[in-house]
């Protein structure tokens, strides 16, 4: 059995980008279960445990989907919180694509779109609440402190890193495979699908 999700191709710079975030986040709330700035995806579909057989059939819902599917650019925004400012339960990274001339709306939300209905055609139960693309830094287990609270609210509120300003291009979709284990999850590609060049 593979331990499967699907999800956008993370670039360096992004990542260093994102682990800067983390690091001044950290420093401030060092209580927190901070993430591997490695492990972080854009994830457009978590299917869990598959066989051999569903594992080929999500792999063809995600080759079916990224055909003809023009490549596009993102950029990173600004971090927010699942859950209450005073008890979130999630910290993120939220994420804005650049709209397409090809395409009405979205990018990010149609290739979401187009890899369920694609995931659906192959007997795949898929996430019902809206898609809202985000990247996860930290997840809270504990009550945040008053004090927490205030040093969460300054740095959601603090100006953001300049280089969240600069768009990254998405090349392919993969279908990933993560492995648990007691020093934490290891991510790796099982095959990466191609966006079509513009």
């Amino acid at each position: 059995m593979t331990r499967t999700f699907i999800a956008l191709e993370m670039h360096a710079m992004m990542q260093r980008v994102l682990g800067r975030t983390i690091e001044r986040f950290a420093q401030a709330l060092p209580a927190l279960r901070w993430v591997d700035v490695a492990g972080i995806h854009l994830t457009l579909a978590f299917l869990g445990e598959l066989d051999d057989e569903r594992l080929a059939l999500a792999m063809e819902a995600t080759r079916v989907a990224t055909h003809d599917f023009p490549s596009f650019e993102y950029r990173l925004t600004a971090p927010g919180v699942f859950g209450s400012p005073q008890q979130p339960r999630v910290i993120w990274m939220g994420v804005e694509d650049a709209p397409l001339a090809q395409l009405h709306g979205s990018p990010l939300q149609r290739l979401h779109h187009t890899l369920n209905r694609e995931l659906q055609r192959r007997g795949f139960e898929t996430e019902k609440r809206p898609f809202s693309p985000h990247l996860t830094l930290a997840r809270v287990k504990q009550p945040l402190t008053p004090a927490e609270q205030q040093s969460l609210q300054r740095l959601l509120h603090s100006s953001t890193d300049a280089a969240t300003h600069t768009f990254y291009r998405v090349n392919h979709l993969n279908v990933m495979k993560s492995e648990l284990s007691r020093s934490g999850a290891k991510y790796s590609v099982l095959q990466a699908y191609p966006l079509q060049e513009i």
